[in-house]
């Protein structure tokens, strides 16, 4: 499945061609300051006696290393490039006039679904693995059909308010090399329902991409721990089943959090009535071009998944932020390739061997970041 969400007047940019990654460097050099030393995102910034080049790379080259992060709109990287006066006064205007009545229609939805889940949580009991996971989203009856009917309706809408007016979806079901067996096939999937999947593997683009899920398919997302206590947006995602997870905790803590969304995975999959868990297998977002290794957790389960690639054609401003055979799912890592060279060629998605850690170095970067070696030692989860 392909999903493409598009502006009002969306036009498709000429796809660059392959950039060729340099190999990972095995440490970070950097040197001390000179007449170069500021900020990449800043050069003419006069106050850079503190600042330092990394690695004394330029711009050119760090977009060539960390090619599955940079930002290809008219707004530069991180939206911080130099601008011309037509691009600096239309910001201006939206922030002025259209921005405004967004954030409030934006807020009013948000109101409006956090009472809906309210009311139909009313007297009910979280189900409760421990005291760190509890959720609604097992509960049955009209309060699920109203809590899943009106999110994916309002997520919609939302969608709508943020600007994405249409909404192209294409659907396609992997051909069968041999003719024979593909006839066959279609025989049998007149008589039996295809097996229901456990979990939707998605590439991770933006923010955007949450709200696409919910009106689609209102899935189980994996959450900080700290979401849960957030005022609206907690219940809500108890609602949706989250399954929350604390990024600083210890590697026995992960352990159990694998093995909730495994558990999940499976339940999905086996029962129709229980919400769907929705993965970022690359564990951190692209700029949309690119699909970095998947990590093996979304594939522990070893039931079948529902690949989806979202695709954002835009004219000027990026929201990019910052069939499988059964013996594969016996090893997740031979299932995570798979499923990745799947989803690279239907979407026409470039490989990036890089991840969060290099993400985290090249945002670092932009920035003039004086302490690079601290981005190194951040638990990448």
């Amino acid at each position: 499945m392909e999903t493409q969400l598009k502006d009002l007047h969306p036009t498709q940019g000429q796809r660059q061609p392959k950039p060729e990654l340099s190999e990972r460097s095995e440490s970070i050099h950097y040197e001390g300051s000179t007449k170069d030393d500021r900020s990449l995102l800043k050069p003419e910034s006069s106050s850079s006696s503190s600042s330092i080049l990394f690695s004394n790379e330029s711009p050119e080259e760090l977009e060539k290393k960390f090619a599955a992060f940079v930002r290809h709109d008219a707004y530069g990287p991180m939206g911080r490039g130099e601008l011309s006066l037509e691009e600096k006064v239309l910001p201006a205007i939206a922030w002025v006039f259209l921005v405004p009545i967004r954030v409030v229609f934006a807020i009013s939805l948000l109101l409006l679904y956090y009472v809906i889940c309210r009311i139909c949580t009313l007297f009910s009991a979280p189900n409760r693995d421990d005291d760190e996971q509890e959720d609604y989203a097992h509960m049955g009856g009209w309060r699920r059909a109203a809590i899943v009917q009106c999110g994916k309706f309002l997520s919609r809408i939302m969608l709508f308010v943020f600007g994405f007016y249409w909404i192209k979806e294409t659907f396609r079901i992997p051909d069968n090399d041999d003719k024979s067996s593909a006839a066959l096939n279609e025989v049998k999937d007149v008589c039996e329902e295809p097996e229901r999947p456990g979990a939707i593997i998605s590439n991770h683009v933006s923010y955007i991409d949450i709200l696409y899920h919910m009106s689609s398919f209102f899935p189980s997302f994996v959450a900080k721990r700290s979401v849960a206590k957030l005022p609206l947006v907690g219940l809500i995602s108890k609602c949706l089943g989250c399954v929350y997870v604390q990024r600083e905790s210890k590697s026995s803590d992960f352990k159990g959090v694998s093995g909730v969304v495994t558990e999940r995975v499976k339940e999905a999959h086996q029962d129709k009535s229980a919400p769907i868990m929705m993965l970022f297998p690359e564990g951190t977002t692209t700029n949309g071009d690119f699909l970095l290794p998947f990590k093996t957790g979304a594939f522990l389960a070893k039931v079948p998944v529902l690949p989806v690639i979202l695709r954002y054609p835009f004219q000027r401003f990026s929201p990019a932020w910052d069939s499988i055979s059964g013996q594969e799912k016996d090893d997740p890592k031979l299932y995570a390739y798979n499923l990745r060279r799947l989803m690279a060629s239907e979407g026409n998605l470039i490989y990036s061997d890089i991840g969060l850690p290099e993400k985290r170095i090249y945002l670092a970067a932009l920035n003039g970041n004086n302490s690079l070696p601290s981005v190194l030692h951040q638990k990448d989860n």
